[in-house]
């Protein structure tokens, strides 16, 4: 004897034999082909970053390492982890234990981490917008959400005006990863509380000649 349940799944299943669904057609008419200066993109890519309650050093690429170093000595981060592609010049100033990430590595094992240093894939000045694709020097998912302290290098080139010029900068086969500000949420008295889903610093060094 059929439940209701089957009963009922079963009717919708006649119905929609009956009724094929029509082609849906989802507009795509968005703005696009926006741009702004660099030291205005710069400017505003910053301004939401810090609204966000992120900490923001703009430098050229030669001093890439030397501001990740500091960044890491500042937050006493002794041990870090980073993706297995990540360029090994960045890390030259950092005098600290680092741990090369791979998928191997259980989220235990990734809570020892004081922080995390990647790259970036894409940024959008207009939300202040990070995009990680999981490209070499980004790694997983995962490694850039468990450590308390996310230092995130992002090329200006990469930082597009608004969010469908950066959208269109992703491949959409690859797992993405949107972060805007450290993580954060309020409890039920409107408390703001961070650190609750991801990292509770997020540092992002902004090379402004690549």
């Amino acid at each position: 004897m059929s439940s209701a349940r089957d009963t009922v799944l079963g009717r919708i299943r006649d119905a929609l034999a009956l009724a094929p669904a029509p082609a849906v057609v989802v507009p795509r008419a968005y703005r696009t082909g926006r741009t702004l200066p660099d030291d205005e993109r710069l400017a505003l890519f910053t301004d939401r970053l810090l609204d966000y309650k992120a900490r923001v050093h703009a430098c050229t690429a030669d001093r890439t390492a030397e501001v990740i170093g500091e960044a890491l000595r500042e937050h006493s981060a002794h041990r870090i982890g980073v993706p297995a592609g990540l360029d090994a010049r960045w890390l030259t100033a950092y005098d600290g234990e680092v741990r090369e990430d791979h998928p191997g590595v259980p989220a235990a094992g990734l809570d020892t981490l004081d922080a995390v240093v990647t790259a970036s894939a894409a940024g959008c000045a207009e939300t202040g917008t990070i995009f990680l694709d999981g490209s070499p020097g980004q790694g997983r998912r995962a490694l850039s959400l468990v450590p308390d302290l996310h230092v995130c290098v992002v090329d200006l080139s990469t930082v597009e005006a608004g969010v469908p010029e950066a959208v269109a900068r992703l491949t959409p086969e690859r797992p993405t990863t949107l972060i805007s500000g450290p993580s954060a949420t309020s409890d039920i008295e409107l408390e703001r509380v961070e650190g609750v889903h991801g990292p509770r610093t997020l540092v992002v060094v902004i090379r402004t000649d690549v």
